[in-house]
């Protein structure tokens, strides 16, 4: 483990030598990263105000009943039990990991000491959030220097470091979203370093915290078996979450299966499923729980071609540069989202550094568009401004109301498929869009 973890740090050094600006060029990309790093820190302060003098979403209010079933109860319990706080609301669905943290800041929110500062546990449960999109601008920032012939333009940078999503989410919401998010960019970061011992501890704490990230767990096992690495991205990974998840595994495994892997969104509050909803068609009518045949039937069709199709990218696009992975993430999540049965607002920000990785345009528009969803989702669980608290008081609430907004992401991102898979074609018009060929080392995109 110290030979492979030494080898992995000379080969990312060997990297940032390589990469590294020349003394013309190093002045304009200093100024541009300060430039970045100041937006970000004003973000960060922001969203710190936001999350200090507002409650947030049900994510906040049901995460603080969570913390005290577990506190009461532990975790098996809350696992079986739950709490229903509001109609329809579903069961503990986190992985151990968050269990704790709740558990600790639960802790923490009761301190006097805390307490009479305004330290709550709505802020407390906002702050790695918070914390976490200051760290992806970082990381975002070094690979912009590592990868100059793809340079991120500075308006992107900016955009991404001021992200309205991002600030909505993270500064209000209330969820673990971004600190999946930023783990994810991490994982993507230690593939442009050639370090795959670092690549699979980060992405297990990515599980850790969510378990959507195994959607993409096809793409980094191909691309570090191709590189005859896999052994050292898949021991650390194995390792990290068999520790994390050892208490379930051991004392209720089915429990924590039925819970974590088998969670669903919201049915017809997004993309394909809002559309079938719209048929007014008892099939498909459904929110959370107890879907109709007909419902279940496409919901799980959805998500069998969702896999596939992630199997199929991470097949074909495997011998492709390090650089090229962060593309494949992009596009496992871009059909992730197209074609996924349901969407939560804050999961937009799951994909925003993949998309300004792999077109700042795209990333545009997709911030523009997800930016106005959000906005009017949150300001209708808010019943306008000032926003302090957010209540959905039926079914998926704010979902339905919302999911025409949602379809502006959605679309954003159908079309960037489109387009891309059209430009592709017009550079290599043998290219096949139901194939399982590999495509040659030697591409880029």
């Amino acid at each position: 483990m110290e030979l492979a973890l030494e080898r992995d740090l000379k080969s990312g050094l060997e990297i940032n030598a390589a990469s590294r600006p020349t003394l013309a060029e190093s002045s304009p990309i200093r100024q541009g990263n300060l430039l970045i790093l100041g937006a970000a820190l004003v973000a960060f302060f922001v969203k710190l105000f936001i999350a200090y003098n507002t409650f947030g979403t049900n994510d906040v209010a049901s995460f603080y009943m969570f913390s005290g079933s577990l506190r009461e109860h532990g975790l098996e319990w809350t696992y079986r039990n739950g709490v229903i706080f509001f109609s329809n609301f579903p069961v503990f669905n986190h992985p151990p990991l968050t269990a704790s943290y709740l558990q600790f800041i639960d802790y923490l929110s009761r301190n006097a000491f805390l307490q009479e500062r305004g330290v709550t546990f709505p802020f407390l449960l906002r702050l790695p959030g918070i914390v976490a999109d200051l760290i992806a601008v970082l990381i975002l920032i070094r690979i912009r220097d590592m990868t100059p012939q793809r340079r991120i333009p500075t308006w992107a940078m900016l955009l991404f470091a001021l992200s309205p999503v991002s600030i909505m989410v993270s500064g209000f919401h209330g969820n673990t979203d971004p600190v999946m998010a930023t783990f994810l960019v991490l994982t993507a970061y230690m593939c442009l370093l050639k370090r795959p011992l670092l690549s699979g501890i980060f992405f297990a704490l990515s599980c850790q915290i969510k378990i959507i990230p195994l959607l993409l767990l096809p793409i980094l096992s191909f691309f570090w078996l191709n590189r005859r690495a896999a052994i050292r991205f898949t021991i650390p990974l194995l390792l990290l979450t068999t520790v994390m998840w050892i208490q379930p595994l051991v004392k209720f495994p089915m429990l924590f299966f039925r819970n974590v892997f088998f969670y669903n969104s919201y049915w017809g509050s997004w993309g394909i499923s809002y559309w079938l909803k719209l048929t007014q068609w008892s099939q498909f009518n459904g929110g959370f729980f107890n879907l109709p045949t007909a419902a279940t039937i496409v919901a799980w069709t959805l998500k069998l071609g969702i896999v596939c199709a992630v199997l199929i990218i991470a097949w074909r696009r495997r011998h492709l540069s390090e650089r090229a992975l962060v593309d494949s993430f992009a596009y496992g999540w871009m059909v992730f989202f197209v074609f996924a049965p349901g969407v939560c607002p804050q999961y937009m920000v799951w994909l925003a550094p993949f998309i300004l990785l792999f077109s700042p345009t795209m990333y545009g528009w997709f911030t523009l568009s997800s930016a106005l969803a959000l906005f009017f989702f949150y300001n209708g669980l808010t019943a306008g401004l000032p926003w302090y608290i957010g209540i959905a008081r039926n079914n998926a609430g704010g979902l339905s109301q919302s999911a025409p907004w949602a379809l502006w992401p959605w679309a954003a991102l159908i079309a960037g498929l489109f387009y891309f898979w059209r430009r592709a074609t017009q550079t290599d018009p043998t290219l096949r869009l139901f194939s399982v060929e590999t495509l040659p080392a030697e591409r880029s995109d």
